[in-house]
């Protein structure tokens, strides 16, 4: 008996799987992947549709779809979907701007009381466009691609010979670039490419040369060139160039340094305290010459059109002293700001100094 009993529950274990296992989804898709393999970025948005059918007794509908970033944008039946009838869910994926492989997944929540159904799309992005050979090639001008949108030289000696920096170039373009030969800019500046003709993807050198005594100002300067090029995209190309000026004392040796002037600053910053936005505020500091040698202000300026400074005498005799005024215009400004001056001097030893100021602007 026992043994026709376990032949039995066997049997009956066996019929009712397969039984089991042919149960639908209540709401079931004919695919819940799908691969779109390779992309054109430029070709614009792909699409495709998950369908699907019905198989509960009752109507159904979507709640929401929810995708899992704004580059895939869901599409989807709106109205109630009675038993046996189909419905869509759409995936659109905006490849613009985002080269290679891709997997999102958009999330569907309907009114059944059952977990939602996560679809997912998948892809690789490819482009016709002359992909950057460095990521560092991030600034554009045209077709040109450089790491910065200017160019800055850094420190430049008051002296007759040409400081010269180095900035790559690329061409992120589908068509060869070539530089005229011919640019717009002061003549203290120059300009060299190499080489002068740039194919689809292949890099380059910008040189550019600066001539501080040409220039003749002292601190932070800055000035605008532009280059001819065939570039289709922008062929007139503008750069700002900066620099920071100042006298070089490398050359002078041990004793003449010792006979030199030193500049002493009375204070290296102030507080300026509370203050009015409608009234300039004026202050003064004085500052010695404890060298041996006459001092010479070269320059006094402020890191903002908010501030101007000026030494009132600008040649100091050994021990002597004088004054530099600062007025701070705060118009416009609230709160806590912070400035600063700076003071350029024939002292060897630290010919550029600088001093920082605080305000709070009330109204």
């Amino acid at each position: 008996m026992r043994v026709l009993i376990s032949i039995c529950f066997v049997l009956l274990t066996t019929l009712a799987t397969p039984v089991f296992g042919q149960v639908a989804k209540p709401l079931e898709f004919r695919e819940e992947s799908f691969d779109f393999g390779f992309v054109k970025e430029e070709g614009g948005p792909v699409v495709h549709e998950f369908l699907f059918t019905n198989n509960s007794a009752r109507y159904v509908k979507i709640l929401s779809v929810k995708a899992s970033c704004g580059c895939t944008t869901p599409a989807w039946t709106h109205e109630p979907i009675g038993p046996g009838k189909t419905g869509f869910v759409q995936a659109s994926y905006n490849p613009n701007g985002r080269p290679g492989y891709f997997n999102k997944s958009l999330t569907v929540a309907t009114d059944l009381e059952t977990n939602p159904v996560v679809l997912q799309i998948k892809g690789h992005v490819t482009s016709d466009v002359q992909p950057l050979a460095n990521a560092d090639f991030q600034s554009a001008n045209g077709n040109w691609r450089l790491r910065t949108a200017s160019f800055n030289m850094g420190k430049v000696y008051l002296t007759d010979e040409y400081t010269v920096r180095d900035f790559q170039i690329l061409n992120g373009g589908k068509k060869a670039i070539t530089y005229s030969g011919t640019f717009a800019g002061p003549p203290y500046i120059g300009v060299e490419v190499q080489p002068k003709s740039l194919g689809p993807g292949e890099k380059g050198h910008i040189k550019i040369s600066y001539n501080g005594k040409m220039k003749g100002q002292y601190g932070f300067q800055s000035d605008n060139i532009e280059l001819a090029t065939d570039d289709e995209l922008n062929p007139s190309k503008s750069f700002t160039v900066y620099a920071t000026l100042e006298d070089n004392f490398k050359d002078l040796s041990p004793e003449e340094i010792a006979k030199a002037a030193q500049l002493r600053l009375q204070v290296q910053s102030l507080d300026f305290g509370k203050i009015k936005s409608n009234a300039t505020t004026v202050k003064e500091i004085q500052f010695l010459n404890i060298g041996k040698g006459v001092l010479d202000i070269r320059s006094v300026q402020g890191n903002c059109t908010c501030v101007r400074a000026a030494a009132e005498k600008t040649s100091i005799k050994p021990g002597e002293s004088s004054t530099i005024k600062i007025e701070f215009n705060p118009f416009d400004r609230k709160g806590t700001q912070q400035k600063a001056v700076t003071v350029y001097s024939n002292d060897p030893k630290n010919p550029v100094q600088r001093l920082t100021f605080t305000a709070y602007v009330e109204d």
